[in-house]
């Protein structure tokens, strides 16, 4: 469980977001957006549709092993936080400053557990189901019984709502970040660099700093003294 970075810490400018990662994330998004719009508004042969279901179904898979085995941040075991934690970001998350945070806070690691969750039993339920059209089936619909394929359409068409509500959660938290906390999270997903605080070595991986900010101490009373010509 990865440590809570302290206030007076100094700030670092990071790799933080790999290449891999920012791929998974953009091409993730495209697959979404495509298939959702397609099972919404596309046309009646739903070919298109079913690819970007097998799209993300391979992303997905994707972000499992890079999730276990991949670099910092994108390891799940580093954005997997316990009661204290959460609680204790969510107290200090009205303050209008960023939190500079190293990686997903506790609750965006929330939102990824979530949001992958959601993303893959969308996928799933589809590869089974049949709107009864004869031309949209899903491949593995003739393997199972129709009783499962009557439930794996009903969840299919359910589950598209709650991946729509937590799209505009993420895109909503991103506004909020932006407008009241003054931090911008979408650049670092696009070039990897972010500015974040925390201990090297227990937050940060020491080959992961481009450049350390220290915080300036404040005057002692022997150079506030000096600064005044007083001896």
């Amino acid at each position: 469980m990865p440590n809570r970075p302290q206030e007076k810490e100094p700030l670092h400018t990071v790799r933080l977001w790999d290449p891999a990662l920012r791929l998974f994330h953009w091409a993730l998004v495209a697959c979404v957006v495509t298939g959702w719009g397609l099972g919404k508004f596309g046309p009646g042969i739903m070919t298109l549709h079913f690819y970007a279901g097998y799209g993300v179904i391979v992303l997905l898979a994707f972000r499992l092993i890079w999730g276990l085995f991949g670099s910092w941040p994108a390891r799940f075991s580093n954005f997997l936080y316990g009661p204290a934690q959460l609680l204790g970001y969510l107290r200090r998350l009205p303050h209008r400053k960023p939190s500079h945070w190293p990686g997903h806070s506790p609750i965006g690691g929330l939102a990824v557990f979530a949001l992958l969750a959601v993303l893959g039993l969308q996928a799933a339920t589809g590869l089974f189901t049949d709107p009864d059209d004869f031309l949209n089936r899903g491949p593995l619909a003739d393997y199972v019984s129709d009783d499962w394929v009557a439930f794996a359409s009903h969840w299919h068409v359910k589950l598209a709502k709650a991946v729509l509500a937590l799209v505009g959660l993420h895109l909503g938290t991103i506004l909020f970040y932006r407008l009241w906390k003054h931090e911008n999270l979408v650049p670092a997903m696009i070039h990897g660099r972010k500015t974040v605080q925390g201990a090297l070595t227990r937050d940060i991986p020491a080959d992961r700093i481009l450049e350390t900010n220290t915080p300036a101490s404040p005057p002692t009373q022997d150079s506030t003294q000096e600064k005044d010509g007083t001896p």
